[in-house]
């Protein structure tokens, strides 16, 4: 869903997964700062919106999701993980329950998979899903926005500001009265100084939840059987997961950032030998300069200074080894 948005002024498309909104509308550091100080708003319109309603829906997502959800308050936000067989990352859901249907927003493009795999699972529970990516936008405005919500407007609220799910004919009308645009590399930038991962990005075909530090947030661990669990009480009860999250301050003398993929050694080893990691969301932050979440394996030592390529970095601790 290519945003309108994209014709304010000073809009520049960003790249990959999130080319339907504005990487930035002309001065990224300006925008960050907004939202750093509680102004202005973040076009998230091309991201998945999936509802479930039904008086059976909090029942039955808690039989499918990582999250403990049959007692969700209305209001209340929280999100969850779909998991394989397997324990590995599959789905990604931030989560609010209006009183008669929950509302959730998901990577872009993953909506119609998430869609297929609640459908099949549906049996005899009375729920009906839909995809409202069509006639739903997403919109954040960050924590101490003063912005008013419209009426009727569902709204997730969190402590790193507020997700509402706004009808998508009033995204433009919204947008005039919000405050200054902020590019999604301005949102970016916030989410990896707050070390938050996100599917797709932080994830891989073999992550889980251990690896991200979603255990907690993402991941209850007193919650009845669900499809991955055996893996995440293993792991959880008698051993540690391969790899970690960190946060990583790089070297500013640089030009250039590291893009994701690249991959991480120790400094003082060989530039050419063994691999320990990669570089997960680099970008640039208005406070902090250059800065990168990233995967490493678990056993690198926390004080190691690490290389990117070219790049010094310096590793700050997300995930326990």
């Amino acid at each position: 869903m290519k945003s309108p948005l994209l014709s304010l002024p000073g809009a520049v498309p960003a790249e990959g997964v999130d080319e339907d909104v504005a990487g930035h509308y002309g001065d990224l550091f300006r925008e960050q700062r907004a939202l750093a100080d509680g102004a202005g708003f973040v076009d998230l319109s091309h991201r998945g919106v999936v509802t479930v309603s039904g008086e059976d829906r909090l029942s039955w997502l808690h039989l499918l999701l990582t999250q403990h959800v049959t007692d969700l308050a209305a209001g209340q936000a929280t999100e969850a993980l779909i998991l394989s067989a397997h324990g590995h990352i599959e789905h990604a859901l931030y989560l609010v329950d209006d009183g008669a249907t929950v509302w959730a927003h998901v990577e872009p493009g993953t909506q119609e998979a998430l869609l297929a795999y609640l459908e099949s699972m549906k049996f005899f529970y009375r729920v009906e899903v839909a995809d409202r990516t069509a006639d739903t936008a997403v919109v954040y405005l960050p924590a101490g926005s003063i912005t008013p919500v419209p009426d009727g407007v569902v709204v997730r609220e969190t402590a790193y500001g507020r997700d509402l799910f706004l009808p998508r004919a009033d995204l433009e009308p919204f947008a005039a009265q919000a405050g200054p645009p902020a590019g999604i590399l301005a949102h970016e930038a916030l989410r990896v100084e707050q070390h938050r991962p996100r599917l797709g990005f932080e994830t891989d075909h073999r992550t889980i939840p251990h690896e991200l530090g979603w255990i907690g947030t993402a991941v209850h661990l007193q919650k009845g059987c669900y499809r991955g669990q055996e893996t995440v009480a293993r792991v959880q009860n008698l051993g540690k997961p391969p790899r970690r999250l960190v946060f990583l301050h790089l070297d500013g003398s640089e030009v250039h950032l590291p893009p994701a993929g690249t991959q991480l050694r120790v400094r003082d080893e060989d530039p050419d030998g063994r691999k320990i990691g990669f570089i997960t969301t680099s970008a640039r932050h208005h406070e902090l300069g250059p800065v990168a979440l990233a995967l490493v394996k678990r056993n690198v030592p926390l004080d190691a200074p690490l290389m990117a390529d070219t790049t010094a970095a310096a590793q700050e601790v997300v995930v326990e080894p």
